[in-house]
């Protein structure tokens, strides 16, 4: 199995069982080893009272992204810490995109960065998100580097 093959079957696993990045919209655009893309469309139901996306949706849809490239290794991995900074609002009916890629990955431990851009290219957020692997797979394969 190539690393494509595998990051694209262990996206497929995940997605599968992902009800809370249904719900908010999110697409899963591209995956691969270490990397993810995810996009959503800013709805009436992500606005805030100012109108604009609601800075916990774009935290989610970046922590989303960030999900996917640090599980695309088939061994489970949860976020240990993730901050976040805004820099422009997300508009209504805006396409919003989270590009994730992976930093550095040594031992159980990784550092990927997530940049949240808008429908005009302008970044709307900057996300860096550390991770750490935990027992098990998402699909059954054998053990692997």
């Amino acid at each position: 199995m190539t690393p494509e093959d595998r990051a694209q079957r262990v996206a497929q696993a995940m997605w599968a069982r992902d009800a809370a990045s249904k719900w908010l919209g999110a697409e899963l655009v591209s995956v691969g080893p270490g990397r993810a893309v995810l996009a959503m469309q800013v709805a009436a139901h992500h606005l805030n009272g100012h109108g604009i996306c609601h800075g916990g949706f774009i935290f989610t849809l970046a922590d989303t992204a960030f999900a996917f490239a640090c599980n695309s290794y088939n061994k489970v991995t949860v976020a240990q810490e993730n901050t976040v900074t805004f820099l422009s609002p997300g508009q209504p009916g805006e396409r919003l995109q989270a590009s994730a890629v992976e930093a550095a990955r040594t031992g159980r431990s990784g550092v990927y960065d997530v940049v949240v851009t808008g429908g005009d290219g302008r970044k709307v957020a900057l996300f860096r998100g550390l991770s750490r692997t935990v027992q098990g797979q998402h699909f059954p394969e054998e053990a692997h580097g």
